[in-house]
């Protein structure tokens, strides 16, 4: 019987590099085991036959940002259903054309920032980088975020005027909208600082019934053509 050995160990043994440069090798998904990736350091090996993918580089790997069309009720860390358990491959976008190395590590550690409208769906942001979230925590006020609102019920005449001018909720005074209608049912409504539940508030205090929202838009960064459930990486060049 062979003697077990952690896979950072073996892989210093096979290409002479240092202990640190072998834990990025690994944990940049670098390495393979019998031709399959493993992406644990401490992963241990006995026989089996241990390689380099030919580009590796011993880099530490970058943090990953990830965008998800999250569906309506999804509330992250709630368990129901939890984050990680849609940042599979499975409901990876097949056009997904950020470049970004697929890697297990990208699903742990994930910060969600500005959250939905209260019963939303759409577009969420999750991210592992710290001036991705520093961005989004101290400039969110400062960025357009855009739902498209399906209503029900009939608009007061000057209902549209009065969301457009801004509205009043709980003695603070809301931000200033872009709303136009899509179509008969459907108004796209575009705000800086949009809080949960202010949306809900514009369209309420106008006579509409909400039937659903969907956020689209963050900023410069557009959920595109992303099914329910899917997800895709932020680019490295892409900003808010």
């Amino acid at each position: 019987m062979s003697e077990l050995l952690r896979l950072d160990k073996r892989v210093v043994a096979l290409t002479g590099c240092s202990r640190g440069q072998a834990q990025n090798y690994i944990e940049g998904g670098w390495v393979l085991v019998d031709g399959a990736v493993v992406e644990q350091p401490q992963f241990m090996v006995g026989t089996q036959q241990v390689t380099l993918h030919a580009e590796a580089r011993a880099e530490e790997p970058e943090p990953a940002t990830i965008l998800l069309h999250a569906v309506a009720g999804f509330e992250p860390g709630t368990g129901a259903p939890d984050a990680m358990d849609w940042f599979s491959a499975a409901n990876h976008a097949a056009d997904d054309d950020s470049g970004v190395r697929p890697l297990k590590r990208h699903a742990f550690h994930q910060t969600c920032l500005l959250p939905l409208e209260t019963g939303a769906s759409g577009l969420l942001v999750f991210t592992q980088d710290g001036r991705i979230a520093r961005r989004l925590r101290e400039d969110g006020s400062k960025l357009e975020q855009e739902y498209v609102v399906e209503v029900s019920g009939a608009i007061a005449a000057d209902g549209l005027a009065r969301i457009n001018r801004g509205i009043s909720m709980h003695g603070r005074a809301l931000p200033r909208v872009k709303a136009s209608w899509q179509n008969e049912v459907r108004l796209r409504i575009a705000a800086l600082d949009a809080r949960p539940g202010e949306i809900r508030h514009l369209c309420t205090e106008v006579g509409l019934g909400i039937v659903s929202m969907r956020r689209i838009r963050i900023a410069r960064i557009a959920m595109g053509k992303l099914l329910p459930g899917q997800w895709r990486y932020l680019p490295g060049y892409a900003k808010f």
